[in-house]
């Protein structure tokens, strides 16, 4: 990456940089490989950052499907995380996990439900065979006490395990259906396959372990026995491993790094965050494989109103990629990031992958439930990792004294509300915009990988007019 004149001596944030088109040879979104370069093994730069607010099983599984990874919050029991890294695991690369009800079951039940995945149906089952499949539509106007063997449409079309997505997809289209439960060979549901969820299938690539099973991370705090929490995190499965506080250029921190590597983990480590050079370079050296950079950027955190600390984002991710290239290591860019533009940014500055937070929150993916305004709009609680809520579920253990003592000195905002979008509620819709977006920013700078497009950006500054100017009107961005 380079600047069109001199680099600036002032701090840069997202929006306050451009990229300059450039001759291209690049003729097709779809020319453009999104692979991962920093053994994380992704096959798109996306990374649900570890929050309890959104970083669950239904994201892991999704995000994963479609190449990126989720790291699971450090405040989750173990026996949890043993549970969910297991769980998602054994999800299928192709086939969607359904949602189950008897015939017996009520329209209340199949609604309550239907909102924690994006394709919106329930499959009724019997004997573990698919016998229906119920829509919001099929429970509009019905009685909330009503079975579902009354609403639904029985016996569905049904897709045998394993899919074809091009052939399912097919099927589905001239069938004018938008979704078929998928079974085995004895006519057992294996899950669901929709029309749009097939053609995601033909231009993703699941992130993979070694043995074809999705991936997953956890991650852990610098606090305690930190050498057995890592080995038990390691045990569970996960693919990677997060030593995670806001601040990661302290003595802790590298004490936890040296003690996680003294383990030989066969898996990369991610730590941080930090927002410079010699905070990158300390954290590599200490064990590091991955640093994650981002002070303050986060939309649920309060650390630069409370404490004047940070560094703009942009400014701080070019700063530490060129550290972290002189060990031959990387960075991931973490906050900040509220339009598919600041992900395309975020990569031409050269992290290898992006952190997601509360962008990702307000998504039927996200852990917790879906909750209506006064208004009519959908949304879904959220919360900041150094807010009071969290640093209560994380110091549970403790005595009520220190709990309380803890919880006066927050960092973040404990309740806040992330709206659905209405054109975007799943993530997967998210997940299209982003990579739309990146895998265009890449045309325009003659990119067919991300280590070119990191190579050929070329970044302007602009004037808050400039960034005005590039906003579409009445746009939801």
């Amino acid at each position: 990456m380079r600047f069109v004149g001199p680099a600036p001596s002032f701090e840069l944030t997202y929006d306050d940089v451009f990229m300059v088109p450039a001759r291209s040879e690049v003729a097709s979104r779809f020319d453009v490989d999104l692979a991962v370069r920093d053994g994380s093994g992704l096959t798109l730069p996306l990374v649900v950052a570890n929050m309890t607010a959104v970083s669950g099983r239904r994201m892991a599984e999704t995000v994963a499907r479609r190449g990126g990874l989720a790291v699971l919050p450090q405040d989750i029991p173990l026996p949890v995380v043993r549970d969910v890294v297991a769980w998602v695991k054994g999800r299928d690369r192709v086939v969607e996990t359904a949602l189950t009800l008897d015939p017996g079951a009520t329209v209340g039940e199949a609604i309550a439900l239907m909102s924690k995945r994006a394709h919106g149906a329930v499959v009724v089952v019997e004997d573990g065979r698919p016998v229906g499949v119920v829509t919001e539509h099929d429970c509009q106007g019905a009685e909330r006490f009503a079975q579902l063997r009354q609403v639904m449409t029985p016996e569905p079309l049904t897709l045998t395990h394993p899919v074809d997505p091009v052939s399912a997809f097919d099927v589905l289209e001239s069938r004018r259906h938008k979704l078929a439960p998928v079974v085995d060979d004895a006519g057992r549901l294996v899950g669901i396959v929709t029309r749009v969820g097939a053609l995601r299938s033909t231009i993703y690539r699941p992130a993979v372990d070694g043995a074809g099973r999705l991936r997953v991370a956890a991650a852990m705090g610098v606090n305690g026995d930190v050498k057995t929490r890592a080995a038990e995190l390691l045990d569970t499965g996960a693919d990677l491993l997060v030593l995670d506080t806001a601040h990661g250029h302290q003595e802790r921190m590298l004490e936890a790094l040296q003690a996680v590597r003294a383990l030989d983990p066969q898996v990369p480590i991610v730590a941080g965050n930090v927002v410079s050079a010699e905070g990158t370079r300390d954290l590599i050296e200490a064990g590091a494989d991955i640093v994650k950079v981002g002070v303050g950027p986060g939309a649920m955190c309060t650390t630069r109103m409370m404490t004047g600390v940070g560094r703009p984002q942009f400014s701080a991710v070019v700063e530490c990629v060129e550290a972290a290239a002189e060990h031959g290591k990387h960075v991931w860019a973490d906050g900040g990031v509220r339009h598919p533009r600041d992900v395309a940014l975020a990569l031409a500055a050269g992290a290898s992958a992006v952190m997601i937070g509360s962008w990702f929150a307000g998504t039927y993916e996200s852990p917790g439930d879906l909750h209506v305004a006064a208004d009519g709009r959908r949304f879904k609680d959220s919360f900041g990792m150094a807010s009071a809520r969290a640093v209560a579920r994380r110091t549970s253990a403790e005595s009520a004294f220190e709990r309380a003592r803890k919880a006066l000195f927050e960092e973040g905002i404990s309740s806040g509300r992330q709206f659905l979008d209405p054109d975007r509620p799943g993530v997967e819709d998210l997940i299209d915009t982003i990579s739309a977006g990146v895998r265009s920013a890449c045309t325009y700078a003659g990119a067919s990988s991300l280590t070119e497009f990191h190579e050929r950006a070329v970044i302007g500054v602009q004037s808050t007019a400039g960034y005005a100017e590039g906003r579409p009107l009445h746009s939801g961005w």
